[in-house]
Order: C-alpha cells, then sequence, then structure tokens
C-alpha cells in the first residue's frame, strides 16, 4: 500500500478506521526524519495491504501532533482499529519496525 500523506483534517478518516495504520510524524527540516522515509518505503512495500502507513507533517498540522504528545520526531505511532498501541521515538531498523507491526496485527 502507498504511503499517504495526512492532515489534521484528513486524519480521523485515515487513521481512526480498521486495521493497523503506522503514523510518521516528521518536519522536512529533521535529518532522521529524511533517513527514516526510505526504511518506512521499505516496510510499505514488504508489508503490502496489511499495514497502512500515513505520515504528518507536523509544522504544517501542530494540532494532530499535540494531541498525541508528539514533543520529538520522528515520532512513530503505531494504531490498531483507531486506537494508539504503540510510539517509538526516534530513528529505529526496519527490523525493529516490522516487530512492532507484528506484535500488532
Amino acid at each position: 500500500m502507498a504511503i499517504v500523506n495526512v492532515s489534521d483534517q484528513s486524519f480521523v478518516g485515515e487513521v481512526e478506521g480498521q486495521g493497523t495504520v503506522v503514523v510518521d510524524f516528521w518536519a522536512p527540516w529533521c535529518g532522521p526524519c529524511k533517513m527514516l522515509a526510505p526504511i518506512l518505503e521499505e516496510l510499505s512495500t514488504e508489508l503490502g495491504d496489511s499495514v497502512k502507513i500515513a505520515k504528518l507533517n507536523v509544522d504544517e498540522n501542530p494540532e494532530t501532533a499535540s494531541r498525541f504528545g508528539v514533543m520529538s520526531i520522528p515520532t512513530l505511532i503505531f494504531f490498531k482499529d483507531g486506537q494508539p498501541v504503540d510510539k517509538v521515538v526516534g530513528l529505529n531498523s526496519k527490523d525493529s519496525l516490522k516487530n512492532i507491526v507484528a506484535k500488532h496485527q
């Protein structure tokens, strides 16, 4: 499944539904965020339709970032059926992220 960009306005419709969704809270000026992007692309390709990956630019969408207490980026929040079930802050390996996704499927 392709990675989708979400905003404060589209967040509920894109994320808070059924299934597993990984939301990447990021900003264009963030070095680790740029390093995480290709990892998420690979994860999306490998996991296919079993998980949705969404990206939310915290500079353009501060309301949602604040709602989930995002203080540092990159932050990944894992949602299962609309509820946050896990959170990691900072750059993580693809294998580490795959393990977290597997835990919540």
